[in-house]
């Protein structure tokens, strides 16, 4: 779309007409003689492009005033503004403690074919299936077993952090759980953060046997910076041993930052909890837009410029051409100057 930055300039548009119709015109004195040869004579004076005779008739002229109206248009700066361009503010960063113990090994879940595979694999595939519809968001991704590391800083790259989610192997940070220290880090994250809502989401299927923070301190200081903690336990709620799973302590961590706990015995459970914590944890998109402007002043000034050269050459081309070298004659003109008759011989 075209637009005049200054749109003011076009008022001057008819000053040159106007100053024409109120200023009065230039007079100049003329030698008249009478000769027996004034019929040739006008006629040599007409073809001589003398300034009062075709260019009075014609007004100001057809060139000036397309001059003039194109050295305005470039005056009023236009400008060609392009498509819009949006952009996508987030409006919340949310970080995701993955569980990376040995007993995630265990193959007590299905695939979307039906086919036995172990709990890693099983929350890829959901939990990867839940990134891509958090457009609007800031995700992080931390993993954890022995020690919780950052796989995925704060990204909208859903992409990219569902890439890394899917490099994450079974027991890459250790065969144990450390869940509290994966919560410390988490928080620790949030420093930088100026999100307006801020929400950890933490999957184990263990309980904590590594920490050097405890899950339920660590889930208070997230409170006391305003970051909901959302707890899913996922496997087999009747294992004993180190790989037993710790319900009553993922109810308090979520209980104390709040947020809440689910627990996904099977895969199609834990898609439902992720549906249920997409209703919970709903989407704020906030959008910006942008139009860029182009100026383009320099097409008209371009115009105004190469129409004058044009005009100028096409005047030279027009002019009569000198006598060949050998051959006299008289040329009767009149001076535009002085107005007097003149001949060249």
């Amino acid at each position: 779309m075209l637009t005049f930055h200054y749109v003011w300039i076009f008022v001057l548009l008819p000053l040159p007409w106007i100053l024409r119709a109120v200023l009065p015109p230039r007079h100049r004195k003329q030698v008249s003689v009478q000769v027996p040869f004034g019929e040739r004579l006008a006629e040599a004076i007409a073809t001589s492009g003398s300034p009062d005779g075709a260019s009075r008739s014609t007004g100001w002229g057809i060139l000036p005033g397309t001059l003039w109206v194109l050295v305005l248009v470039s005056l009023a700066r236009p400008q060609w503004i392009e498509p819009p361009i949006s952009k996508t503010l987030p409006t919340r960063d949310m970080l995701l403690l993955v569980d990376l113990s040995g007993s995630m090994q265990q193959q007590d879940f299905t695939d979307n074919t039906g086919k036995k595979v172990d709990r890693l694999t099983a929350v890829k595939q959901v939990l990867g299936e839940f990134l891509v519809k958090r457009e609007g968001d800031r995700v992080g991704l931390v993993v954890f077993g022995d020690a919780a590391y950052l796989q995925a800083p704060f990204s909208t790259d859903l992409q990219l952090c569902r890439q890394l989610l899917d490099e994450c192997e079974v027991g890459m940070a250790g065969p144990r759980t450390a869940i509290g220290d994966a919560i410390g880090l988490g928080v620790n994250l949030f420093d930088s953060s100026d999100a307006p809502a801020k929400t950890i989401i933490a999957l184990t299927d263990g309980n904590d046997t590594k920490s050097k923070a405890p899950p339920i301190e660590a889930a208070r200081v997230a409170a006391q910076r305003d970051i909901h903690i959302h707890t899913i336990a996922i496997g087999d709620a009747t294992t004993v041993g180190e790989d037993k799973l710790d319900e009553q302590t993922l109810r308090d961590v979520a209980s104390a930052a709040g947020g809440s706990y689910f627990f996904a015995a099977d895969r199609s459970n834990l898609i439902k909890i992720y549906d249920q914590l997409d209703e919970i944890e709903t989407r704020q998109i906030k959008t910006i837009s942008l139009r860029p402007r182009k100026d383009i002043y320099y097409l008209p000034l371009s115009l105004a410029l190469a129409l004058s050269l044009i005009s100028k050459l096409i005047a030279t081309c027009r002019r009569p051409k000198p006598m060949p070298p050998g051959r006299s004659s008289a040329t009767v003109y009149v001076d535009p100057v002085t107005g007097k008759l003149g001949v060249d011989s």
